[in-house]
């Protein structure tokens, strides 16, 4: 056996060892700027959960337009099951179904969000609109049911349960744009006033939804002579 052969087989490991420490540095160095960038990740959220705002209290507006809304909403939910029944036009009770389905999907956040908040769904000794600054602004006084801007009288109400066919059909149109008006109204000042994202969110999405809704039920106005 030759002398080569023995040194060629004693010097050929040498190199990857080396190669192996330098893989395995930047290895640890990769970690550990891993580990830096994500501290720095951790400190940065630390920081925005400290900026966000506490739980809203019973008089805030977010609590207000949770309030507030949800009656409101109510009521549309309502007077669109009142038509559902009063008339067979099948662009109205579609129009009716998807007013009811939405706000009572609507309803039923704003009222969780009260419930996880541990605030009343009722606050007593406050008037709707409060948080608006518009206290006691129901258009013809809370005994007649109109709490709140754009919603139907009681007396409204009732015609609208006697009312069939097209008379119901115009009527509803007309009470709903109305409520759409003054929902439009509300949704806009938490837009402006809610400190909670998520809520001043949903409040967009009515403003958004609402005002097309109008534009809507204004064709179908025009199409009853109305």
């Amino acid at each position: 056996m030759s002398r080569t052969g023995e040194d060629d087989g004693d010097l050929a490991p040498a190199s990857p060892p080396r190669r192996r420490d330098r893989t395995q540095w930047a290895a640890v160095t990769a970690v550990a700027l891993a580990l830096l960038f994500a501290g720095g990740a951790v400190t940065v959220a630390s920081a925005e959960r400290k900026e966000a705002p506490a739980t809203p209290g019973t008089l805030s507006a977010d609590a207000g337009f949770a309030r507030d809304m949800a009656v409101h909403h109510q009521q549309a939910v309502e007077m669109s099951f009142i038509v559902r029944d009063r008339t067979r036009n099948e662009e109205v009770r579609r129009l009716a179904y998807d007013i009811a389905n939405t706000q009572a999907n609507q309803r039923g956040m704003m009222l969780g969000w009260l419930d996880l908040w541990g605030l009343p769904k009722i606050e007593s000794g406050v008037e709707p609109m409060t948080w608006m600054g518009m206290g006691g602004s129901g258009d013809t006084g809370p005994l007649d049911g109109a709490l709140m801007p754009g919603m139907a009288t009681n007396a409204q109400l009732d015609r609208l349960r006697r009312a069939s066919g097209r008379e119901a059909e115009v009527l509803y149109l007309k009470l709903m744009t109305e409520h759409h008006r003054g929902g439009v109204h509300m949704a806009e000042g938490c837009v402006q006033k809610c400190s909670v994202d998520i809520e001043r969110n949903l409040a967009q999405g009515m403003v958004d939804a609402q005002k097309s809704e109008m534009l809507l039920m204004a064709d179908m106005l025009a199409k009853r002579g109305a």
